[in-house]
């Protein structure tokens, strides 16, 4: 990443992390010795928080507690809509159940998803991310959800105008076959796929996204980039 900023290349991390705050994720980061501020992270809670008061929204959150800090400006009143996040052991019956209930007694359901992941990778394995909660509340409520975060195109969009670039000018690169690179290129965007993280071999024969390339890891990606100048 040093090398990229040395370079004189424009870099934004896009993230569908929803257990943290901007600024506790940056922490984790800088803890593990990556130099990166929480103005170049482009993450789905501030995205969502600029919607809901847009549109005069106010959330019933079903989100993890570490996220609800995100959150603090906005009305939660007598809520009109449902924000879903990877709440990770918030997900009891209990808490969906609730949402399930908002949701379903409401004339017009809005139903907003920090992403839609099916799964992510932490130390002790695999985890069930966001969208595998949000299809049954969809399913339950017979409501489409609103995807705040990759593979949104809006998300992709306000990063890009975050950094003044057009998509033709970016490159992504990620782990995610569907979210990261099938997104960026929805976008316009040129996408790398590591192959690191929640990389599965089945992903290089994936029925509708093909990579603009396979990299080993983010050095070899670096490596790539920086030729190309």
């Amino acid at each position: 990443l040093n090398r990229i900023k040395a370079s004189g290349l424009k870099l934004r991390f896009c993230t569908n992390e929803t257990q943290a705050t901007r600024e506790k994720f940056v922490k984790k980061l800088q803890g593990l010795g990556f130099d990166i501020s929480v103005e170049e992270v482009t993450a789905p809670a501030p995205a969502a928080c600029r919607i809901l008061k847009e549109r005069g929204l106010r959330p019933h959150l079903l989100v993890h507690d570490d996220l609800v800090p995100e959150f603090a400006e906005v009305d939660k009143a007598n809520p009109n809509c449902v924000v879903i996040g990877d709440a990770a052991d918030n997900f009891t019956y209990a808490n969906l159940n609730e949402a399930f209930r908002v949701l379903i007694g409401m004339e017009k359901p809005v139903l907003i998803s920090l992403g839609r992941g099916r799964y992510y990778k932490e130390t002790d394995g695999l985890k069930l991310d966001v969208g595998a909660y949000m299809k049954a509340l969809e399913y339950a409520c017979d409501v489409q959800a609103e995807v705040v975060g990759k593979p949104a195109k809006m998300f992709f969009e306000s990063a890009l105008a975050e950094m003044g670039v057009t998509p033709e000018e970016a490159i992504m690169i990620g782990d995610d076959i569907v979210n990261d690179v099938g997104g960026a290129q929805q976008c316009g965007m040129r996408a790398v796929q590591v192959r690191t993280g929640k990389y599965r071999p089945c992903d290089e024969n994936h029925p509708y996204v093909k990579p603009d390339a396979y990299v080993n890891n983010l050095a070899e990606a670096v490596d790539i980039i920086l030729q190309q100048l």
